[in-house]
């Protein structure tokens, strides 16, 4: 059986099919979000979306030193699969879980915007706690999918990769053997 593709330098750019990034990848990107955010001053509290966003925020988190670390489920697709169908709208299942984040620097991780309306409603939802500031970080964007309007890097602070393929994160666990 083939191997799939992988990324072993995480760059921006065309692929065809599905790009599969390895655990090599992720920490490299990780790496790079944790410098750009905290050259802007270092958040007070990391927000990951569930599921694929918080293992890019504990390890943000920790390259940061932070013990706030929470967690919010938001979805917009209806399965995990390649090309999932998209719901209408995101829905948030626990918004509670965010707890009381007033007065705080607040980094929202996801793994990828696809279309950005994810990351989008998720960082209201936080605003709507009265932050004093609210930051946003994804391993990638699909470029293929966004609908923001606006180019993605002027909606979302820090993205660590571009691309205009599906990706495919080591946890998901859709790697060929």
């Amino acid at each position: 059986m083939a191997t799939p593709p992988t990324s072993s330098t995480f760059v921006e750019g065309d692929r065809p099919g599905p790009l599969y990034l390895t655990w090599d990848d992720i920490a490299a990107a990780t790496r790079t979000l944790a410098e750009q955010a905290v050259a802007a001053g270092a958040p007070q509290a990391v927000v990951g979306i569930v599921r694929g966003g918080m293992i890019p925020a504990v390890w943000i988190a920790h390259r940061l030193g932070i013990h706030d670390v929470r967690a919010v489920e938001v979805t917009h697709t209806t399965s995990d699969g390649v090309n999932a169908a998209k719901t209408t709208l995101p829905t948030a299942r626990n918004p509670a879980s965010l707890g009381d984040l007033t007065g705080l620097d607040v980094l929202l991780v996801d793994d990828i915007a696809g279309s950005g309306a994810t990351l989008a409603h998720t960082a209201r939802m936080i605003r709507d706690l009265h932050p004093i500031r609210v930051r946003t970080a994804v391993l990638a964007v699909n470029r293929a999918n966004w609908t923001q309007g606006a180019d993605p890097r002027r909606c979302i602070d820090y993205i660590a990769s571009l691309t205009d393929t599906w990706v495919v994160f080591p946890w998901e666990g859709q790697h060929e053997r």
